[in-house]
């Protein structure tokens, strides 16, 4: 008690200008295991080193979704043909953007709400932003626990969903089942299954007689039976499914422990969950192309089937561009709060070009180790890979792991798949929760400067009890509905706004002379490119992709199992709570601003006084202007009031 009393006394009483609180100042900032003794900015920390940073942003950026969404769409929509509008997307949508909230959070060391100091009108986008981290989180690390239980199931020979055990029920079955239509001469007609066209009255069954009859595999069954326990619909919750709850709570115990000191700690567990699902999908690929039937599956995936008429239909661009924008995690708030750590002078852009290209790398490295794989469970079941091929949980937790239990020593594949799929959803929540911790300390920084575990552990368990209707018996219908609502319309919205506001109302050169500052000088040719995708292309992509979304919505579904109306009320309720935000922040800002209506939005538009770097001593140019209002009796403090309204009534 008597530390933080000590802590919050010189906050109060220290003179900026003494040479000797300075030095007390980088003394005490030494002993706090938030900040070390290297770091630039003595508030906020620093990353340890640059490889700490990319390594997290590698993590961040790189998720489920490039293993079990690009190599089926992919797939889908031409094969190779499919790297084409996948490519040409990253350039105009993916880099553009992901380079954009990379240098907006470095340059003035903020998260993303704060950032908007800029604009304070277009703050309430940094609050949606927030939000959805937040829903998502509660979302995604259920996901997690799905990965843990079929990890700690993988533990045991034969595998569970190897065979129709004591689990399954009559409808279970390896293979195909078919029924003989056939009619007596007399008064009855029974239909009699018959495996591979076999007798019946001493005669083969006409091919035209022949009736498949719906089974499900035991992967299949598993996955509903066990794993889920699945209910019939949203409408029937349910208890809550005890594995995934245990399951869940010991996800949410490794992303606080991994938290508790901020990216001091997280930026040592990501050497480990960054680099790890790389060494798994090499070894997969490397056991997957050596199995039989696997150069079918990689024909299928990326191979000669490539398909180039799939250029000319508008859902490939349309994927390709939805694909960019999701795997690379932009508008979620989790790149800028992440580079907000960075020293002033890194070189943002070759950060931002790195990780955009390795997570696009990634996940076509990925299908071929996901493809040939299954290309090999094809050749077993005697089916093409086109029946055996899905998408999200389908793949992840039914095709693949039915695939998996094929393969000699099969626990022990089973086991490094789900690691990996651990380790891809533990890095992404990392960001995720920072987003929510650096928003805190952001807004209150004399308050949570030295509780950064408080805060992270708090996080934790919150999200932990909102995330338990998600474990429930009806809990995969509330994952695929949050799923669907908070990661579609929301993040399209955010950064069509932040795009819009930054170079439409702060002024796109005044953000590439605050970049300058950062990273050196460049040629007006340098720019050209940047300008275009910032100014006009990125918000057209965008914004296309929006109005397409709303045009082709679908009520939400869970295989054959439809929403009741009620639930899909609901997700437009996430998707507003998220946004309305955004004008009444706005209208927020506008009351409180003084002068007349003009002058009050004149304000609203402009910077705030003191915006700009964080350091004085990176504060030069047309930031060196003496403006300090937000250094409350230290030297590096900013102020803890982030709605504070500027008078000045043009911009600086």
């Amino acid at each position: 008690m008597r530390k933080y009393w000590s802590s919050f006394t010189d906050v109060i009483f220290t003179n900026p200008a003494a040479t000797d609180t300075v030095k007390d100042d980088h003394e005490k900032q030494q002993q706090d295991s938030y900040v070390g003794s290297n770091d630039e900015n003595i508030d906020r920390g620093n990353w340890t080193n640059k490889r700490e940073y990319m390594l997290s942003m590698i993590g961040y950026a790189v998720g489920l979704g490039n293993v079990w969404r690009f190599p089926y769409l992919a797939y889908k929509n031409g094969g190779g043909a499919f790297l084409i509008p996948y490519v040409i997307m990253l350039a105009v949508a993916g880099i553009p953007l992901f380079f954009l909230e990379s240098s907006f959070g470095q340059f003035c060391s903020q998260g993303p709400v704060n950032v908007w100091r800029a604009l304070p009108i277009f703050q309430g986008v940094g609050v949606a932003m927030v939000l959805v981290s937040t829903l998502v989180g509660i979302y995604y690390n259920v996901i997690i626990s799905y990965s843990l239980y079929y990890m700690f199931a993988s533990f045991q020979s034969p595998l569970p969903w190897s065979d129709c055990f004591y689990w399954s029920n009559s409808n279970c079955s390896l293979t195909p089942r078919e029924v003989c239509n056939n009619t007596l001469a007399t008064n009855w007609s029974e239909p009699v299954i018959v495996a591979n066209m076999t007798l019946w009255e001493n005669e083969t069954c006409p091919k035209e007689n022949i009736i498949s009859i719906p089974v499900q595999s035991p992967s299949e069954q598993y996955w509903d039976l066990v794993a889920l326990q699945r209910s019939s619909g949203l409408d029937e919750t349910g208890p809550v499914v005890w594995h995934l709850a245990l399951c869940l709570l010991l996800g949410w115990l490794l992303i606080a422990a991994a938290l508790y000191k901020g990216i001091k700690s997280s930026g040592k567990v990501v050497y480990f969950t960054a680099t790890f699902p790389y060494v798994v999908l090499l070894i997969l690929l490397i056991r997957g192309v050596t199995l039989e039937g696997a150069r079918d599956g990689i024909e299928f995936y990326i191979g000669s089937q490539s398909n180039l008429t799939k250029l000319g239909e508008a859902e490939v661009w349309r994927d390709a561009a939805t694909q960019i924008f999701y795997s690379l995690s932009v508008a979620w708030g989790g790149v800028t709060a992440l580079s907000s750590y960075n020293k002033f002078h890194n070189n943002v852009f070759k950060d931002a070009l790195t990780v955009c290209l390795t997570n696009c790398g990634t996940s076509v490295f990925a299908g071929f180790a996901i493809f040939s794989i299954l290309g090999h469970m094809a050749h077993v079941y005697g089916k093409p890979v086109s029946e055996v091929a899905q998408a999200g949980f389908g793949l992840a937790f039914i095709a693949y792991p039915d695939a998996l239990s094929k393969l000699p020593i099969s626990p022990l594949w089973s086991i490094l798949f789900f690691f990996m799929l651990l380790t891809l959803g533990l890095d992404s929540q990392f960001a995720g929760i920072e987003v929510i911790s650096t928003c805190l300390q952001d807004a209150f920084p004399e308050r949570f400067k030295s509780k950064r575990s408080i805060i992270s552990v708090g996080t934790c368990a919150i999200l932990f009890l909102l995330g338990l209707p998600c474990v429930t018996q009806a809990g995969i219908y509330w994952v695929t509905l949050m799923d669907q609502f908070c990661a579609g319309f929301v993040l399209l919205i955010a950064a069509l706004l932040e795009l819009v506001g930054i170079f439409y109302f702060y002024g796109g050169n005044r953000f590439i002379k605050d970049i300058e500052m950062m990273i050196g000088t460049r040629s007006s040719l340098f720019w050209l490119w940047w300008r275009a995708c910032w100014f006009f292309i990125t918000p057209a992509v965008i914004t296309v992709i929006l109005v397409w979304s709303l045009l082709t919505f679908r009520p939400p579904s869970y295989g054959t199992v439809q929403y009741p109306a009620w639930g899909v009320a609901l997700g437009w309720c996430m998707i507003a709570f998220c946004l309305i935000w955004i004008p009444l922040v706005a209208v927020w800002k506008i009351l409180c601003a003084q002068g007349n209506p003009w002058q009050r939005m004149c304000a609203v538009c402009s910077p705030v006084e003191g915006w700009g770097p964080y350091l004085e001593v990176h504060r030069g140019g047309r930031y060196a202007d003496g403006q300090r209002y937000y250094r409350k009796n230290s030297l590096h403090l900013p102020d803890n009031n982030v709605y504070h309204i500027s008078n000045h009534l043009t911009r600086l």
